[in-house]
């Protein structure tokens, strides 16, 4: 099969792979293959879609191949020959379980990545990829780093923390001012900081 022939994307098309390339929801690498294409729809050479991409030039010319083929379903990728046994229900739904719960405090993190959960796995007896991982989270909508449930800190001090800063709030030390610094480094003064009250 030929590769497709540049610039022929049509205007719905291009957009179907722009959007899959900027998508928050989709792994990385079905991104990347989404601007193999498009890059290669603006007749960029080979040689130059290698070097932004980072993939060799047979990779390069398959994903415009398989986008030709099968469209974008094709982008996502298929079974390996070779490929480990395909995991049940039971496996689907420990990932799933597990995803939606803080990791063990003895891991020392507040979330999830695909590596650390399926490390994890492995201790249970359970032996799946990072990237099996993944397509779960991704086939169910999970996101468990961006998670909006509260995530308890394993900082062995957080009680004590927590204590303070509350203590602050609710009884500020005369003319006091409560300052925020959290984990991006940004400061914020907080209203009624200043001990003043309404």
């Amino acid at each position: 099969m030929t590769v497709i022939e540049r610039g022929v994307l049509t205007d719905e098309a291009r957009a179907e792979l722009v959007a899959l390339s900027k998508g928050k929801d989709v792994v990385g690498i079905v991104a990347l293959r989404a601007r193999i294409v498009l890059w290669w729809n603006e007749r960029r050479s080979a040689r130059e879609i290698v070097s932004l991409s980072g993939m060799s030039e047979p990779t390069v010319r398959l994903w415009p191949e398989r986008y030709e083929a099968e469209g974008v379903d094709g982008l996502f990728g298929r079974p390996h020959p070779g490929k480990g046994p395909v995991h049940g229900g039971k496996v689907h739904a420990r990932i799933l379980a597990l995803s939606r719960q803080s990791p063990p405090r003895e891991l020392g993190v507040t979330h999830w990545s695909s590596r650390l959960l399926a490390s994890y796995l492995r201790r249970e007896g359970v032996t799946v990829s990072h990237v099996f991982v993944a397509d779960v989270w991704r086939d169910n909508g999970l996101r468990p780093w961006q998670q909006g449930t509260f995530k308890l800190r394993t900082d062995p001090r957080f009680e004590e923390k927590v204590t303070d800063i509350v203590g602050l709030y609710l009884a500020p030390p005369e003319g006091a001012v409560v300052l925020c610094v959290d984990e991006k480094s940004q400061v914020q003064a907080y209203p009624g900081s200043t001990g003043e009250r309404p």
